[in-house]
Formats: C-alpha cells, structure tokens, sequence
C-alpha cells in the first residue's frame, strides 16, 4: 500500500512536471528539482503515517477508567481501575474485587457509611398529620456489578442502581384505619422502679401511631432510636449474658416484647427476633424479643397486602400494644393458621 501510494505520488509529479514544461511563460523544471520535490513529498507521507501509529499507540496505552455516579448528587463518587485490579492477569480475583467493592458501597464499612438505608415508617401525628419517615434504599449489589464488568475493556461512567422503596399506604385511607383492633397484647410492670417505667413510657411512645403500609419494613431500633440519656433513657436493670446489670434503656425490651406478641397474631413475617438469656417474667417463655440498639433488633415487615396502625397505651403498671385497621382489611390482616 505504502509503495503504490510513493509511485501514484511520482507518476503525479511527473504530470505536473510535464504541464510546466509545456508553458512558455515558466522555466523549465530541473531534473534534480523534480527528484528533490519527490522526495519531499515521500517524507511528508512517511511522518504522516509515523505520527498516526505515534497517536494510536498513545491511545491504546491510556488506562481504563470506569467512574461510578450518584444519580441523587450527579457526582462520581469513585473511579475504577480495572487494570490495577487484575482485569486482564486474574479476571477472577478482578470479579472478587468488585464484589467487594460493591458490597462496601451498599452496606458501609468501619470508615465509610453504605448507600443501604432501612425503613422509617411514617407516623400519625397527634394533631392528625402525618409526619414522614424516610423510605427504604437499596444499592443493589449484584446489577452493579454486572454493570462493571460489562463494561471493563472501556472508560465510561456507571450509575449506581439505587432503588427506593416508599411506605405503601394511601393517606386517604388513615383514618379508617382506626376502626377495627385487629390483635391486642398487655404486659404489667411494678410501679416503683421509675427510672425502668420511663424508659417502658419512651420507647413505647416511640413506636405510637405508626402506620405500617403494605409491605413495608418495620425496625425497633431504627423507629425508637438511641437509648441515650439525651433521649431521655435512665439507668435501670436489664439482662446481659444471663446477669442483671444496671443499664441505660433497662426496661425498653418490655416494649418490644410486647409489640411482638400483638404483631405475631397477624400476617406478617418475622426477619429479625432474639431471646433474653433469663426468663423475663413478663411475657411467656420463648415469647420475648429483647433488643439493643446498633445490634439486636426486632424486625418485621408487613406482608398482608393491606396497612395497620399501632397504638400504644402506657398505664400506670400495664403496656397494651394494638393493631388497628379498616373494616376492609380485616380479613386480609388476620394470620394464616
């Protein structure tokens, strides 16, 4: 190809050469010029093609980059190297790194906090409003990684794929769901330990009037949050490791046992419930659900296909948690025996 193009420049140049000649009014062309002339233009062809190989080697070696977007904030929060991580020497050790990455992303790290978020359901005001939560998000692990290697051999810019899952309830319907007490469930406490009943009040207050939607997940820890003392929480006994020991928040597994034993008569399924190491006394054995905040948890989520609201009523010695809900839904809320 390269010697076809020199002769077709040549046969060119003698063309030319021969045009010139013909005109009276230039000089005739030398022959040393006319050789000078070709070989000019063979150079000029020679570093044109030099200079393109120059170009694509330099943009074969440019490394790969893959750019992760936030689609909430429009900004990359991480750039991949696939080469620095074995894309082409170990493809099995990449995929691993990947994964790994991808799971840091959505579930957090010691230093980093994950994309991953639970539910916090929504909740009926005192006034009749409904002051919202904030939905459940997911950063689903395995599509993104899918997204990655799909598109490993290339620089591009991947979006996280983020879903958000709102509470599913029509506000239409709230106050219907006041109607009917669909399961009910009471527990007694002495009255002299105050600081034990405050906490019992707090937390119980905590979970009053939350409307659990359709399908919707459900958190004690998350909906009652911190057993603080800037929560309010005093000192009083709980169980740890089959002792009694004095504890900020004693007293709060009453209330999430006793939620428990209400929730357990309808359609839901139970994702998360632990057991005290000692008998409590206040529930039946084995019918507890004890619970610390940023480890033990009692989780549900509703699946009937129809919304609940729970109430919380604190009596002086008694705790009654109630599930209520429209006339309408009764049928679907009652658990299947």
């Amino acid at each position: 190809m390269k010697k076809n193009f020199i002769l077709l420049i040549i046969l060119c140049s003698v063309v030319l050469a021969s045009c010139l000649g013909s005109s009276e009014k230039e000089a005739p062309i030398t022959e040393t010029e006319r050789k000078v002339e070709q070989v000019q233009q063979v150079t000029q062809y020679e570093n044109a093609v030099i200079q393109e190989q120059i170009n694509n080697e330099t943009v074969a070696t440019q490394p790969v980059e893959i750019k992760l977007l936030d689609p909430n904030t429009s900004t990359v929060i991480k750039t991949i190297m696939p080469m620095e991580l074995g894309y082409e020497k170990d493809f099995t050790a990449y995929v691993k790194a990947i994964e790994k990455m991808a799971k840091e992303l959505a579930r957090g790290s010691a230093t980093v906090t994950g994309y991953d978020k639970k539910m916090v359901l929504d909740k009926l005001g005192e006034d009749g409003r409904i002051i919202k939560g904030s939905p459940l998000v997911v950063l689903k692990e395995s599509e993104l990684v899918e997204k990655i290697l799909a598109t490993s051999d290339e620089s591009t810019t991947v979006t996280l794929p983020l879903y958000l899952t709102e509470s599913n309830y029509s506000a239409a319907n709230i106050e219907s769901l006041d109607d009917v007490v669909i399961a009910s469930y009471t527990t007694y406490f002495k009255t002299a330990n105050a600081g034990r009943n405050k906490n019992i009040e707090l937390s119980a207050k905590a979970i009053h009037n939350l409307i659990v939607g359709s399908g919707d997940f459900f958190s004690f820890n998350l909906n009652v949050g911190p057993r603080d003392v800037e929560s309010g929480y005093q000192p009083a006994h709980e169980i740890i490791n089959k002792k009694l020991v004095m504890g900020i928040g004693g007293g709060i597994c009453q209330t999430s046992s006793t939620l428990f034993n209400a929730v357990d008569q309808v359609h839901i399924a139970t994702l998360e419930r632990h057991h005290h190491s000692l008998d409590v006394g206040y529930v039946p054995q084995e019918r507890d659900a004890t619970v610390s905040y940023g480890s033990l948890d009692y989780r549900f989520q509703n699946v009937s296909g129809v919304p609940f609201i729970i109430k919380v009523i604190y009596r002086n010695g008694s705790l009654t948690v109630e599930l209520r809900t429209s006339e309408d839904y009764v049928e679907m809320l009652k658990k299947n025996e």
